[in-house]
């Protein structure tokens, strides 16, 4: 091959590059990998104070869901990720049962203005020490659970998710629940 030769193209499979094909493994497996703690199964009771400081209790907002499946949200204030998600939440809490835990972001007063600064209307519970979190096996943030009704996990991840993916799980929990 002369030095004006372009180099031959990455051997193909299934019309992606091998490198990509080795990317989107290492990224699953390292999904796979980061999740493996996280809660499966029943979800345990999870109740605590409100950003507002209203009390809140997975349970309740069950029941008040009328057999709906409910989408539980951990985030923290300090996550870019989460930051980018923002507004899927804000969506999808406008359909759907949302509660989300505001993992390792202050006390109540900082979330509370944290929402209120960023126009946040979502149910936020508050997890200052990240005891909640920890006990779900979440270990960073963005993570989410699709809970139905009878308190069964249904769909779990870690990481960045699409609003109608999250709603395609919900919509699945419920249909198929």
């Amino acid at each position: 091959m002369s030095a004006m030769e372009p180099a031959p193209p990455s051997r193909r499979r299934f019309g992606l590059p091998v490198e990509i094909w080795i990317f989107l493994l290492a990224f699953v497996a390292l999904q796979f990998w980061q999740g493996r703690e996280m809660q499966a199964g029943a979800m345990p009771p999870i109740e605590g104070r409100l950003a507002d400081g209203r009390p809140v209790a997975l349970d309740s907002m069950l029941n008040e869901a009328g057999g709906r499946p409910l989408l539980l949200y951990v985030w923290s204030s300090s996550c870019p990720i989460c930051l980018a998600q923002e507004g899927a939440i804000a969506g999808i809490a406008e359909d759907w049962p949302v509660l989300t835990l505001a993992m390792q972001s202050g006390d109540a007063e900082t979330v509370a203005k944290f929402m209120r600064e960023r126009k946040l209307a979502y149910p936020a519970l508050v997890d200052a020490r990240g005891e909640i979190a920890w006990s779900l096996g979440v270990r960073a943030t963005p993570a989410w659970f699709v809970v139905d009704r009878h308190r069964a996990i249904r769909f779990s991840g870690l990481g960045y998710t699409t609003g109608w993916g999250l709603r395609a799980r919900l919509w699945w929990a419920r249909t198929f629940g």
